[in-house]
């Protein structure tokens, strides 16, 4: 923590703030409240901090008076300072507050004292008491099934996860649109924008509305006559259409094929020959400000099965269609006049499968992730729990349905009674900015490389953030003063931190608002998970020990992965795993940290699957594009390397030429056309941050690569660069 650079609160005169380009009016009156303050709650504590964001901090002061306040106050604080604190009042009406205000002296018993200092205990609860909290919250979310479950968890020596809800039959899009004390026909669903409509008016849809629409795409999907439980794929950006069509496949009693709309033509027919996909949804272009991206073009070339392809601009095409393929408009028209007469949910075996998505393996080809029938009911649980989310919320969460976030946000928000924020554009703007404002979104989902560029571009100056109840950060590593300034948009309103995996379906380590917060943290496990750091020896560590390691989990967790399509589960998961009091632990692969205070921070992967701005790649794939692009190449290895200061994984190139004389002008031009190449053929959103030559490559003695070494290397020589 930067506060070296900083004087102690009491330490702070009227010309340091006015330096800062505050008027002296102002500045005098700011002095005055910050006198009182540490009058009050002393020069350094979480309540000093507390109470100068209420009463001094405000948008609209420069950023650099945020870092003096908070860095000044907690100067001699030592590590993990908190950044936001729960109250009591506030504390009580949150799910889990009403919950334990309910029934926490039922499952804790005499150990229950309120909502904030009992939270830990209820956390762990729900871990060694699986039947009685999970009964509970699929309760509280009004979770119905048309056959029971016979119980809750049925342990099973040959399978480590066990069974979850055996014997149970349910559809979770049908939970979705379902009518219950938290939804009514009138309450609003869905809300949206797009790009460049910015004095428009948000646009919004009822549950009616929604219901009414999805139904009809259900009965046309009928029309294409597969057989049910086929796998349709869904390519396209994530607006109002995409979640109508992703909950008309589920009802219907097909499986959704997840596919971001970001890929290049050889990664989505890879997902659609694994899936076995039997259509596809899709739309012709994408519009990002003033440019047209073309995406049917590239389906087609992905050689797809039947297209249904929605027209971006009005209602012809930007290119003729093939034989096989049906236009919006046609498709819906087979069925005109049935999305008044309600469609008869597919209700199915809990263990079938819902949605097929991907997650880079180390082999370079995508691992197929099964997301059953109930795992959209773990991360709907974890949306009410963690990031508090119920009726009368607003969630925005810029993502995509080809990313596990996308079908979290339909199912945290629907299934909890809260309405969906949608912006069909670039959330890097000033447009989403006021969209977050015009919609009073009250949750908002960011991945640190937006906030980076929303506080760089100072995009969301002037717009009023105050609607907002929290912030929810995935994807990525996340800074601390990045992160500073994102609470600072709505008046420090907490971040919950949220790390998991598709193979999940939500997360296995948190925040929460029963907690304090620290900046770029995690509080808490999520709820039904145990984590564990594994020492040097390969055994966890003792609990609530300070310690780095490999991340284990515990295996029976709610909603996680059972099987993979194109992979063996229990080989990448558990195969070589120690045992914890009897039971084998699960693989995850990030390298955690959890600190002297309790909370975790997250280290970067341990194998060599990388993370760039959220989107998981194997170093394999990186690797095979950029051997490919120079002929004096001899081999690559490609590394994410954090940056000294925190913050997202940036990408280095490690080269080994046949010849050496490459020149630094030389190596500008490698990087630039390893960035072609790999924007051309892998993702647009990747870039090369350094390429850097060396004589050879470190090797185990089996030959492997060690870019674990070279990662250390690397980031250890970006640090000695800082100092």
């Amino acid at each position: 923590m930067a506060t070296q650079n900083y004087r102690s609160l009491d330490c702070i005169t009227v010309t340091d703030i006015t330096a800062l380009g505050i008027a002296l009016e102002a500045a005098d009156r700011i002095h005055g409240k910050l006198a009182g303050i540490i009058r009050d709650y002393g020069t350094g504590t979480p309540h000093t901090w507390q109470m100068i964001c209420k009463q001094v901090l405000s948008p609209e002061l420069p950023f650099p008076f945020h870092q003096m306040m908070y860095y000044g106050c907690y100067k001699d604080f030592g590590p993990d300072p908190v950044a936001w604190l729960p109250d009591s009042g506030s504390a009580i009406l949150t799910n889990v507050g009403q919950l334990l205000e309910k029934r926490g002296k039922e499952f804790l018993g005499s150990k229950y004292k309120d909502p904030i200092s009992s939270f830990l205990d209820f956390q762990e609860f729900s871990v060694s008491n699986p039947e009685v909290y999970w009964k509970t919250i699929l309760e509280e979310m009004n979770i119905s099934f048309s056959v029971p479950p016979e119980c809750i968890l049925r342990e099973d020596t040959t399978r480590p996860g066990g069974h979850w809800l055996p014997g149970a039959h349910t559809n979770p899009a049908k939970n979705c649109l379902c009518l219950n004390e938290m939804r009514t026909l009138d309450d609003i669903a869905l809300m949206w924008q797009d790009e460049g409509d910015d004095e428009v008016p948000v646009k919004r849809m009822t549950f009616q509305e929604l219901r009414s629409a999805v139904w009809l795409v259900a009965y046309a999907i009928e029309t294409l006559g597969l057989e049910k439980g086929s796998a349709i794929a869904i390519d396209m950006p994530m607006d109002v259409n995409a979640v109508v069509i992703y909950l008309a496949i589920i009802l219907a009693g097909y499986v959704v094929v997840s596919i971001a709309d970001s890929f290049a033509p050889s990664e989505i027919s890879s997902r659609l020959k694994i899936s076995q996909a039997k259509a596809i949804f899709t739309q012709d272009l994408i519009i990002r400000g003033d440019k047209k991206l073309p995406l049917y073009s590239r389906v087609v070339d992905a050689q797809s099965p039947t297209a249904i392809v929605i027209p971006t601009i009005g209602s012809s095409f930007s290119m003729k269609l093939r034989d096989r393929d049906i236009s919006w408009h046609s498709f819906r028209e087979r069925v005109n006049g049935s999305k008044e007469i309600e469609f008869v949910a597919v209700e199915r075996p809990v263990e079938a499968f819902t949605n097929i998505l991907f997650s880079s393996g180390t082999t370079g080809e995508p691992k197929a992730i099964p997301w059953t029938i109930f795992t959209p009911f773990k991360a709907a649980a974890d949306g009410w729990c963690h990031m508090d989310i119920r009726k009368g919320d607003i969630v925005a969460w810029p993502t995509n349905l080809g990313w596990m976030m996308g079908p979290w946000l339909v199912y945290a928000s629907l299934l909890n009674g809260a309405s969906m924020a949608l912006y069909n554009g670039s959330p890097l703007g000033s447009g989403f900015a006021k969209f977050v404002q015009d919609a009073k979104v009250t949750t908002l989902g960011v991945i640190p490389s937006i906030v980076r560029t929303w506080k760089s571009t100072d995009s969301t100056a002037s717009y009023d953030w105050s609607a907002i109840r929290c912030f929810a950060s995935t994807g990525e590593a996340s800074s601390v003063d990045e992160y500073l300034w994102l609470m600072g948009r709505a008046q420090y309103k907490p971040v919950i931190e949220y790390c998991g995996g598709t193979e999940i379906g939500g997360g296995f380590i948190s925040g929460s608002l029963l907690q304090c917060q620290s900046l770029a943290a995690f509080s808490t496990p999520a709820m039904g998970c145990s984590l564990f750091i594994l020492g040097e020896d390969g055994l966890p560590i003792p609990p609530d020990v300070p310690g780095i390691g490999e991340l284990a989990l515990g295996s029976l967790m709610f909603g996680a992965s059972s099987t993979l399509l194109n992979a063996d589960h229990y080989d990448i998961y558990f195969k070589k795993m120690p045992v914890w009091n009897g039971k084998v632990l699960r693989r995850h692969g990030d390298v955690f940290e959890r600190t002297a205070r309790g909370y975790y921070r997250a280290h970067g992967r341990a194998d060599d699957t990388m993370n760039l701005g959220g989107i998981k790649v194997s170093s394999v794939e990186i690797e095979r594009i950029c051997n490919a692009v120079d002929t004096n190449i001899l081999e690559t290895a490609a590394v994410g390397v954090p940056p000294p200061n925190g913050g997202p994984e940036r990408l280095v190139i490690a080269v080994v030429f046949k010849n050496s004389d490459e020149s630094p002008h030389d190596l500008r031009n490698l990087a630039a056309s390893f960035n072609s190449a790999l924007q051309k053929k892998l993702n647009p959103l990747f870039k090369v941050s350094n390429v850097i030559p060396l004589p050879s490559l470190p090797r185990t003695a089996s030959n492997k690569v060690m870019r674990r070494i070279l990662r250390l290397q690397f980031s250890q020589s970006e640090q000695d660069s800082k100092l």
